[in-house]
């Protein structure tokens, strides 16, 4: 086993921080706070390339693997940008990996170099209010018309849907009841988000102000045949392309949230002198952020591993569903414990790590929740009843 990282590697990694560093925890607090979407920031990581990461080359992107994006994401989130920073890059990555894999050669060429450049801005729709994790039951539904597909339903909690012009959906193309196994009969859709057709109703939340969350309302929405993404009724198969590197993403971001509320809490144990020392010298200080740097490199390790499965195209879902427990675990503890260690003044803007503890809470809910992981692991790994 070598667990080093290769040069091209290294140099991402110092690429990636010293761009992520260029903005500082006041402009993440700042557009968090104003609720406005960090075109700088996007901006500035578009014009150096790093959106289409990995994306293939033939269409613009770096051609590079799941484990380099999920260092990018990791320093990102590390510098402080924390989820404000990584989400308006990450659907990019795993949400157009279903096209990559599965979308015909035109709609490679028409998305692709428009979405590594940073013009287009592609959201994934996936998630509706009455299914919850159980995407069998969406009832989102395309209706075979000429030329294409209507479309009618509801989505919920569509992260950057306001700012992007295309959405990735899935919606069910024959009813659940129609069907011989409940994955069968969903299809895949790259749709335009015509306004004429796709309400979106903003959702207020409590972290990640700065990219907003949405309802979207498809309302006889016309898509088509062209932007179906691979065969009819076989969404559901081709969407868990897109599953196992979210989760391996976003298991890397809560370690960089983790690790950026960990350097603060650390700095200011060793700064805060109270009864004539530095609180950090205090073992009721000292050894929670020891335990936390402990957990959040154990958690490193599957994480590194889940990507580097992937991206041999080795099974992972055992992997990526363990590295995004155990990293969100991980980062969230970070986090709280930098609040603690902060005492009162943990739970003030001014030193940030109420923002990380914000934005760290989201990861033990998203992409999956915490709960939905261990009946994965319970079911597919122990060989355990399915419990729903």
């Amino acid at each position: 086993m070598d667990f080093a990282p290769t040069e091209d590697q290294q140099a991402l990694r110092e690429g990636a921080r010293a761009l992520a560093r260029t903005f500082s925890d006041e402009y993440w607090a700042e557009r968090d706070h104003a609720g406005e979407f960090p075109w700088e920031f996007y901006d500035a990581f578009a014009a150096g390339g790093w959106l289409g990461i990995a994306i293939p080359e033939r269409y613009g992107g770096g051609g590079l693997g799941i484990s380099e994006a999920a260092l990018l994401l990791e320093e990102v989130a590390a510098a402080g940008a924390g989820m404000n920073g990584c989400s308006t890059m990450h659907l990019t990555i795993f949400g157009l990996n279903t096209i990559v894999k599965h979308g015909s050669e035109r709609l490679r060429r028409e998305v692709l170099p428009a979405a590594a450049d940073g013009s287009l801005h592609v959201c994934f729709g996936v998630t509706e209010p009455d299914a919850g994790t159980d995407t069998t039951r969406i009832t989102t539904f395309a209706e075979r018309v000429p030329g294409g597909y209507r479309v009618n339903g509801r989505k919920v909690w569509i992260t950057k849907a306001g700012d992007s012009q295309k959405m990735v959906l899935i919606a069910r193309t024959t009813r659940r009841e129609e069907v011989a196994r409940p994955t069968d009969g969903m299809s895949l859709f790259l749709v335009d988000l015509d306004p004429a057709h796709v309400h979106l109703n903003p959702i207020p939340k409590l972290g990640r102000n700065a990219v907003a969350s949405y309802e979207v309302l498809l309302d006889d929405l016309f898509v088509p045949d062209s932007a179906r993404v691979g065969e009819e009724g076989e969404g559901f198969r081709h969407l868990l392309d897109g599953l196992n590197p979210e989760r391996i993403l976003l298991a890397h971001e809560a370690l960089g949230i983790g690790r950026a509320a960990l350097e603060r809490a650390v700095r200011y144990a060793g700064e805060r002198v109270v009864f004539d020392r530095p609180i950090g010298q205090n073992q009721g200080v000292a050894f929670p952020l020891a335990e936390a740097a402990t957990r959040l490199d154990a958690a490193e390790l599957m994480a590194r591993n889940a990507a580097w499965r992937y991206d041999r195209g080795l099974p992972c879902g055992r992997e990526a569903n363990m590295a995004k427990w155990l990293c969100a675990e991980a980062g969230f503890q970070a986090a709280d414990q930098a609040v603690q260690t902060h005492g009162g003044m943990g739970y003030a803007r001014e030193y940030h790590v109420e923002r990380y503890f914000r934005e760290s809470r989201i990861l033990r809910l998203a992409p999956v929740s915490q709960e939905m992981v261990l009946n994965y692991v319970a079911q597919h790994v122990l060989g355990l009843p399915k419990s729903y």
